[in-house]
């Protein structure tokens, strides 16, 4: 449930809480457990030749056993896991990854070692590739090749992997980190949430939490240590917020917070094949987020109306070398064809380059590792510096277009001038593509974000150039207000309720509108309901989030008129700084929507 009397601003609090990233909503008391799982090594030894072959052996022997547990979790979950039966698939398909399997039985064959020290090694290079990328979304998929491998280690070293014990009364779990199987196991048995030291809002372990409904918490650093097994505490997964040995009243607001959470979990379902629109008709398209073509089983099941941000990063990192053509064409085709007749909205390639060149040895530019990479050549800039690459992509997307409602989407379009070359760029693909005889749908729409302060000055020029915006709140918020959202000692100060954001994403809808171009909006405020709102009220076309978060806004949505969204907004805009604006929310939103906000 959502609280609307906390303020970003608040006094520091009491030492007895904890701060961490709040992945999967819920708030539950319970006692803990700590899980201190033992790290397993990979000592090395060198193997006589007559044994390589008998270690590769052993080394793919271990891969078949992993998958083959794999598969009978996956047999065990329903059919309504979606989600996690996805990243299962995922995990199963790493199993087999050249990137795992090759290079750890080429480290066997070359350097004559065990296969557990080739599989470290393999393991290492790997992450070390993955820690120059830029983008969290793409950076956070290392942790599941990790949890495979773990598997495989804990198989090559005779240890079996080992469900969660029992518990005869509720518990909250705390550890390390857990991967998404872990997860799975604690659907069975008395966990009600868990909270790890590692991990991130995009990780397939919080997915799979938020699939579940499992209340949970990630990032805090230390955790292990500054809890103990039979502690009780409160966990939050919505804020984040733990509070340890909680006061009698502040258990009793959980249980209150729990029972009405029961109450409106039970009525979502109820929405999820509805039209999204006002009681007095106005509506505003509700579309995903995703990442990977394994979260469409969620987009459908959830009652998506499309696709607002597919991000086309992770076909890039999956290999040694950047995709070709005709791979990418294959994740277009599949994404387009589930998704039609609705649209789907692909965003170009957005990396930083200084960490994406260095991957694939034998391109044409090795940079110096940016100073601020963050305003250096990423997105956009990238795709015009790199253009043989980004061509290949727009041939790929031009191609795949016949198989659905194609929308293709430029990041970080910061000047006219970008935006001229793409097209240009664009003009002469889809003059390639006619010459050699490839269809392409009568109809593809080019759009761009809206997610640097240039951009939103320039908006009234921009909208005149293209078929819609997508306001990106994430980048925008960061940008404006000089924040590094990483960054643990000002991330406090990230704040969408900032009257300055506020006033730029209505200045980008009014831009947007005056030239009859539709405006969505597809960061973290679109899923968030204290800020859908305030978004529908401002006028907003799309908003676009995580598909499990969408029968929720659904719901805020048709409970509204689109008078009092309108005058929400209104008064928002009025307001001088964030804690005014939610101090207004409390009041409006508790009476409007008085069964999902209330003040304690």
């Amino acid at each position: 449930m959502t609280h609307l009397d906390k303020q970003d601003n608040r006094p520091a609090p009491p030492a007895r809480t904890l701060q961490g990233i709040g992945v999967s909503p819920g708030i539950v008391a319970a006692k803990v457990v700590v899980l201190k799982r033992q790290t397993l090594r990979a000592g090395w030894y060198h193997l006589p030749s007559d044994h390589i072959e008998k270690e590769v052996g052993r080394f793919t022997g271990a891969i078949r056993a992993a998958g083959d547990e794999l598969l009978l979790l996956r047999e065990k979950l329903a059919d309504d896991l979606d989600d996690a039966l996805s990243i299962i698939d995922s995990h199963l398909l790493m199993l087999r990854d050249r990137m795992i399997v090759e290079r750890t039985t080429g480290i066997i064959r070359h350097k004559s070692v065990n296969a557990e020290w080739a599989l470290a090694q393999a393991l290492g290079e790997i992450e070390e590739r993955f820690d120059r990328i830029d983008d969290p979304y793409i950076r956070e998929r290392f942790a599941d090749i990790k949890h495979v491998a773990d598997r495989v280690f804990g198989l090559l070293s005779g240890r079996e992997h080992e469900p969660f014990a029992s518990e005869d009364q509720p518990v909250i779990l705390v550890a390390n980190d857990f991967s998404p199987e872990d997860t799975l196991h604690m659907q069975a048995g008395n966990v009600q949430g868990f909270l790890t030291e590692k991990g991130g809002i995009t990780s397939h372990t919080a997915i799979v939490a938020r699939s579940l409904g499992l209340p949970a918490v990630v990032g805090i650093e230390h955790a292990t240590s500054l809890l103990a097994t039979g502690d009780s505490i409160i966990l939050d997964g919505g804020s984040g917020l733990i509070i340890s040995d909680p006061t009698p009243a502040e258990v009793q607001r959980v249980q209150e917070s729990i029972r009405r959470n029961r109450l409106l979990a039970d009525e979502l379902d109820s929405y999820i094949h509805l039209t999204s629109e006002t009681k007095d008709g106005l509506a505003i398209r509700l579309s995903a987020n995703i990442e990977t073509l394994e979260e469409l089983p969620a987009v459908l099941r959830f009652g998506s109306e499309g696709i607002g941000l597919f991000r086309s990063e992770l076909d890039y990192f999956n290999n040694r070398q950047p995709p070709n053509e005709e791979q990418l064409l294959a994740t277009y085709q599949r994404l387009l064809a589930a998704m039609a007749p609705y649209p789907a909205t692909v965003r170009t390639l957005d990396v930083g380059g200084d960490k994406f060149l260095n991957r694939f040895p034998g391109n044409k530019a090795w940079l110096d590792r940016e100073r601020n990479p963050a305003l250096g050549l990423r997105s956009i800039r990238f795709s015009l510096y790199e253009q043989n690459m980004f061509r290949s992509q727009l041939r790929a997307l031009f191609r795949a277009s016949v198989h659905g409602r194609l929308q293709i989407l430029l990041p970080l379009i910061s000047a006219p001038a970008e935006l001229r070359q793409v097209k240009e760029i664009v003009t002469a693909v889809l003059a390639e593509l006619a010459e050699q005889r490839y269809p392409v749908a009568d109809e593809v729409k080019i759009g761009m974000m809206v997610e640097v302060p240039s951009a939103v000055v320039m908006a009234d020029v921009f909208a005149a150039e293209v078929d819609f915006f997508a306001i990106g709140t994430n980048d925008l918020i960061q940008y404006s207000l000089a924040i590094d959202r990483g960054n643990q000692y000002v991330a406090n100060l990230y704040e969408p309720f900032h009257p300055a954001v506020l006033r730029m994403i209505r200045r980008t809808v009014e831009a947007g509108h005056a030239c009859n171009i539709p405006v969505s909006l597809c960061g973290e405020m679109a899923g968030d309901p204290l800020c859908a709102p305030v978004l529908m009220g401002m006028g907003l076309d799309e908003l676009s989030m995580r598909p499990a978060i969408v029968p929720r806004i659904k719901r805020l949505l048709r409970h509204s008129r689109s008078d009092e969204l309108r005058q929400i907004a209104g008064e928002v805009l009025r307001c001088d700084d964030s804690e005014q604006v939610r101090d207004l929310l409390a009041k409006q939103l508790a009476g409007i929507y008085p069964r999902e906000f209330y003040q304690r």
